[in-house]
């Protein structure tokens, strides 16, 4: 990464660093809808979407001087809210549901043209994505939405690769198999 994209609001962030709110609001404001978007994939709730929100700035304003210009603001900033959310997720005892590990096998068998005929939209997805459960839910917006490989992912939620490819395997299929449920009431009520 150039010297340039992370030096990017370095002036904004230094300011903030000594507790000035103005400089505080323009970093929050420059942010919080990226971050406000990750929360929601993640908590599949507007209501502990922004309260998470609040949380991950509240950190963040406490930890600033603990950035070391080694990334963007953003990336350090992305990296807070997830592992906020995750750990809240774990609070709650919620069951991430690792289940069993699919064999290659299986996996290599299952493929995408099994929903190549579903009508998509973006509020489909969502929903869909919204009735996954958390395991495969926290998994697939690493993977899909937040561009993690599944390394990261596996020491992000202390699991094995394999265990994070087969929830993104998983997560997929269900997503598939909502999509066409909700085709078939769509069509059945005509």
């Amino acid at each position: 990464m150039s010297p340039l994209q992370i030096d990017i609001h370095r002036d904004i962030i230094e300011k903030a660093r000594t507790g000035n709110s103005k400089a505080q609001r323009e970093l929050y404001s420059l942010y919080c809808r990226a971050m406000y978007n990750i929360c929601c994939r993640m908590m599949n709730n507007t209501t502990e979407a922004e309260d998470m929100l609040q949380e991950v700035f509240i950190e963040a304003f406490t930890r600033l001087d603990t950035f070391r210009f080694d990334s963007t603001i953003g990336a350090w900033l992305k990296r807070i809210t997830i592992n906020k959310c995750i750990n809240e997720l774990r609070k709650r005892k919620v069951a991430l549901d690792y289940g069993e590990v699919l064999s290659n096998d299986v996996a290599e068998e299952y493929n995408d043209e099994d929903g190549a005929d579903v009508a998509l939209s973006v509020d489909r997805i969502r929903h869909a994505i919204g009735l996954l459960p958390d395991g495969y839910r926290v998994v697939f917006s690493l993977y899909m939405l937040e561009g993690y490989d599944h390394e990261e992912i596996s020491k992000i939620l202390n699991i094995s690769e394999s265990t994070s490819k087969t929830q993104l395997l998983r997560g997929k299929k269900k997503i598939i198999e909502i999509l066409k449920a909700g085709e078939i009431q769509t069509s059945g009520k005509n």
